[in-house]
């Protein structure tokens, strides 16, 4: 399938190899199977898209269209993407004797997570390029976003996820317009299968890195965050990594704007955070290797970090590794206390993931991973509203009042 040139792409090319593609294309993966990225004709985009402009635009994800990939013409699928607040955490990071901690909440974008910036880009790609169905390996909030997206676009979506994914995040799905499918098995074994159906059924596979169009959207994390905090990036990022899309978008961003002349060439120490029932990437980057053997075993609740294996592995620990940041596992326990935590002290409610990267945050503080003068940022990937809370309430008996409590 073909569309009108995109308005500043080049090409697409293999992360691996460097192997163009022609723009304009639904592609999938590489020949050598890898991810492709979306090249842009910079040098143009410098003289037509100043930073200046930005002054003028809507305060919206779409304020950056010149550094995206949808054509000319086409229509964005959008449900009102706004910039997400970065909101400062002064009193958990006073007592952990930090510097600046900054949570960018991400949970304010429509169907409640970041997803909805990959799947905005991705499915506005999908429709221009004559997409007509659609089917996704989800750990939730991926497969709500799609569904919705898919939906506004008039695209049939096909959601399949492990059976233990929270309840409301897959009553979001259905609700929103996708068949979803329940799998007894892990995120990866139900990317087998959606690749599977997408080969007899003629559904687009949509599945993590496996399209080259979610990184673009999950990119303008690294844009607003730079213009929010005046071109200024911050001196560690903590992000909660499981496919590492939205890793491996930041640092694009990051290169994009610098050949813009938006920022200079500093970078964040790159922290990738997983869970200790599941930390491939960890692993790997501890072992000082260059890509990620399968977990066998996943045990965490946090749906976010259940990803046993990723395609990307290989660009996630490069970037782990030139930005000489580091790999950190949380437990399920720890997830718990700062989620508690962070919201008693500054009345913000987490998502699991969220959590834990404050509590990764915690943590490397008192390793003397971190610097106390150094300015950190904290991606809240979803609402915590998304997910099961512990029982709470003190019964009270009407006719005494508190003294029955």
């Amino acid at each position: 399938m073909t569309s009108e040139p995109c308005s500043f792409v080049s090409h697409l090319e293999c992360s691996a190899t460097g192997e163009h593609y022609e723009a304009g294309r639904l592609h999938a993966l590489s020949r050598s199977g890898k991810p492709l990225l979306v090249r842009y004709r910079l040098d143009e985009i410098e003289r037509a898209f100043p930073r200046e402009a930005l002054r003028e635009r809507a305060w919206s994800m779409w304020r950056y269209r010149e550094l995206l990939p949808l054509p000319r013409a086409a229509e964005v699928v959008s449900l009102g993407e706004t910039v997400t607040p970065i909101v400062a955490a002064p009193r958990v990071a006073r007592a952990a004797g930090g510097g600046e901690l900054l949570i960018k909440q991400e949970g304010m974008l429509p169907t409640g997570s970041f997803k909805a910036r990959g799947q905005a880009v991705a499915i506005s790609m999908a429709r221009a390029l004559g997409v007509k169905a659609a089917v996704i390996p989800t750990a939730g909030n991926a497969g709500a976003a799609m569904a919705a997206y898919c939906s506004r676009a008039g695209i049939e979506s096909h959601v399949l996820c492990p059976d233990d994914t929270p309840q409301t995040i897959v009553r979001q799905a259905a609700l929103q317009g996708a068949s979803v499918y329940l799998v007894n098995g892990l995120l990866d074994e139900c990317g087998k299968l959606a690749g599977a159906l997408a080969r007899e059924r003629g559904w687009f596979d949509l599945s993590t890195l496996k399209e080259p169009y979610r990184i673009e959207g999950k990119k303008t994390m690294g844009f607003e965050l730079a213009e929010q905090l005046g071109w200024e990036l911050p001196d560690v990022i903590f992000y909660p990594t499981g496919g590492g899309t939205g890793y491996i978008g930041m640092w694009k961003a990051f290169d994009e704007m610098e050949s813009l002349g938006w920022i200079g060439r500093k970078r964040p120490r790159m922290v990738c955070v997983q869970s200790s029932g599941c930390a491939p990437l960890v692993r790997a980057w501890r072992e000082g290797q260059s890509h990620a053997r399968r977990w066998d075993e996943v045990e965490t609740y946090a749906s976010g970090f259940k990803a046993p294996a990723t395609i990307g592995d290989f660009l996630v620990l490069d970037i782990l590794r030139a930005s000489e940041g580091f790999g950190i596992t949380v437990s399920d326990e720890e997830i718990v206390a700062a989620q508690l935590d962070m919201g008693r002290a500054e009345g913000i409610l987490l998502c699991p993931e969220g959590a834990g990267c404050f509590a990764a945050w915690r943590k490397a503080i008192a390793a003397g991973q971190l610097r106390g003068d150094e300015r950190t940022l904290v991606f809240d990937t979803a609402s915590g509203l998304k997910y099961p809370m512990p029982a709470a309430g003190i019964a009270v008996d009407k006719s005494v009042g508190l003294a029955s409590a």
